[in-house]
């Protein structure tokens, strides 16, 4: 059965707004962890067209490639390195502005511009991190770090196999 997603505002936090329920509705009912991540990054491409929306899985010491909507990109990462390393190290999302200013940017595509990385946490355990790249500088603020932590906590429980 084929699911869509609408919209019917422009502006970033309404879209957020409308996108929330709609994934939810997408995701409630399907218990594959793949299929969930998958069906994000589509929606969130969808509703805002980022250059780049992926999830990256915490797979031993490094986070590995996982569902994405985008061109290729970096298959694995190092905990500490490039912004989703040191989101995953410390914790906590990063927002940035202008990507070549972040010390130890990997440059996955020349076309990024600005990013933002939010790491998944089940308990006090970072598992995965959400990495949205955009084509234009200064893309991203702290309401799309705001609404994109409301992704993460959906996407810890698909982790947690909460539903």
């Amino acid at each position: 059965m084929a699911e869509s997603i609408a919209f019917h505002t422009t502006g970033r936090r309404d879209r957020y707004h409308e996108l929330w329920p709609q994934l939810d509705a997408l995701t409630r009912h399907e218990p594959d962890l793949i299929a969930n991540l998958a069906n994000a990054t589509a929606a969130v491409k969808q509703a805002f067209g980022f250059f780049w929306v992926g999830f990256y899985l915490v797979r031993g010491p490094e986070l590995v490639l996982g569902p994405f909507q985008g061109p290729v990109a970096c298959t694995r990462i190092a905990i500490g390195r490039g912004v989703c390393g040191t989101a995953w190290a410390e914790k906590r999302s990063i927002c940035v502005e202008d990507v070549d200013l972040f010390p130890g940017h990997i440059a996955c595509s020349s076309e990024s511009r600005s990013e933002v990385v939010v790491p998944i946490l089940v308990g006090d355990t970072v598992v995965a991190i959400l990495d949205i790249d955009s084509d234009r500088l200064s893309d991203f603020g702290a309401v799309d770090v705001e609404e994109l932590q409301k992704l993460a906590a959906m996407a810890s429980g698909w982790f947690a196999g909460d539903r």
